[in-house]
């Protein structure tokens, strides 16, 4: 007796100590918590607002299922659990029509009545925006950052990467697209699915290969929104970042007039390495023009990060990025993708002077760089 007694107290002991453990690194992730401005029960926006609020009603639904068929099944273990020497059969229960159709009636119900608001609300958000106000943007995914081309925006398209610029308390549409259908057997870049997600403004969308999905954006108040793509696709999944900066119509209005205020690409690059490393042939340097395969730099040094948004924007990370960018964020074996230009003849000092190039000249208002020549 004491042997069985002791064993049990070990188990319960184990298991308490597991779910201690369980909870404790739970909340040790840098990820955890109210402020780690990805969470989608803090929205910020009425369609996030909308998915919120019909979830916690269902949320506390399964709360009560939960407690009580876990209170149910600790008192039938306890109350009918099988005594020392005891020797007999449970009760059956088969062809019980009362239970039969209790058991299966009722979550029935259950699910019935919430595929009511769950519907309705999934139609709601699907309704495309008719302000006259809306704002489209495009949302090419590629492996592995965000392109976003805004449409009409002034005589020229805006085209940007990773970070996007809109104005608060008015819709944003966005029409997500993916690379085109993998054709090939041995194709890695194309057929890839991604997922736009900014969680505290809206739900998550697919960015299937071959379609254009739909979603809408609105925020309510200035900020900075932060996402990521939801679906995994590459070694750098977890590295395709994006931020959403809600702004004033006023400063809206002006970062939209920044974005053509440029220099001609020819003399923008003259006497500059990047010209001899060829940057020009994936990148592009012109207002509104999208690159080959790679983000457009006309107003790199404007933005907060790079690399698919997890690179603060400074002197230090870009030229270490622009030297040997698969040692900073894995790239895989895609052809496309930015090389190591280290392997390539490139010196750090070259690799210096580049960076210093685009923070002082793709910059609408520069300010001296720590570590760039004055």
């Amino acid at each position: 007796m004491l042997d069985r007694t002791q064993r049990t107290r070990r188990r319960i002991f184990a298991a308490v100590a597991a779910i201690a453990a369980v909870v404790v690194l739970a909340g040790c992730g840098d990820s955890s918590g109210p402020d780690n401005d990805q969470n989608a029960l803090q929205p910020h926006g009425p369609y996030a607002k909308k998915i919120l609020d019909l979830t916690r009603p269902f949320f506390w639904i399964a709360v009560v299922i939960g407690i009580g068929v876990t209170f149910a099944t600790i008192y039938v273990a306890l109350r009918f659990r099988v005594k020392p020497g005891e020797e007999r059969a449970p009760v059956q229960v088969h062809g019980n029509t009362v239970l039969e159709v209790s058991w299966t009636i009722v979550p029935a119900l259950i699910l019935a009545v919430m595929a009511v608001p769950t519907v309705a609300t999934i139609f709601d958000l699907a309704k495309k925006p008719t302000d006259p106000r809306t704002i489209h943007i495009t949302v090419k995914a590629h492996q592995w950052w965000w392109e976003f081309d805004y449409e009409g925006q002034g005589k020229k398209n805006v085209v940007t990467a990773n970070e996007m610029h809109i104005p608060v308390g008015v819709p944003v549409e966005l029409s997500l697209k993916g690379p085109d259908p993998c054709t090939t057997a041995n194709c890695y870049n194309n057929g890839v699915i991604h997922s736009f997600w900014i969680p505290e403004l809206n739900g998550k969308k697919d960015v299937v290969p071959g379609r254009t999905q739909f979603l809408k954006l609105l925020a309510a108040k200035p900020g900075t929104y932060l996402g990521q793509c939801a679906e995994y696709c590459g070694l750098s999944h977890a590295d395709m970042r994006m931020r959403v900066i809600a702004q004033s119509a006023d400063d809206y209005a002006a970062w939209q007039r920044s974005q053509f205020d440029v220099k001609p690409q020819a003399e923008l690059l003259k006497g500059v390495h990047a010209v001899d490393y060829k940057c020009g042939n994936c990148h592009s340097f012109e207002a509104g023009k999208a690159g080959a395969v790679a983000p457009n730099l006309t107003k790199l040094a404007d933005r907060t990060a790079f690399a698919g948004d997890i690179y603060r924007m400074n002197y230090d990370n870009l030229w270490k990025w622009i030297y040997d960018a698969p040692g900073r964020k894995p790239l895989g074996p895609l052809v496309d993708s930015m090389p190591a230009f280290k392997d390539q003849g490139m010196t750090e000092a070259q690799a210096q002077e580049i960076a210093c190039f685009l923070l002082k000249n793709t910059a609408t208002n520069p300010q001296p760089v720590p570590g760039c020549p004055s």
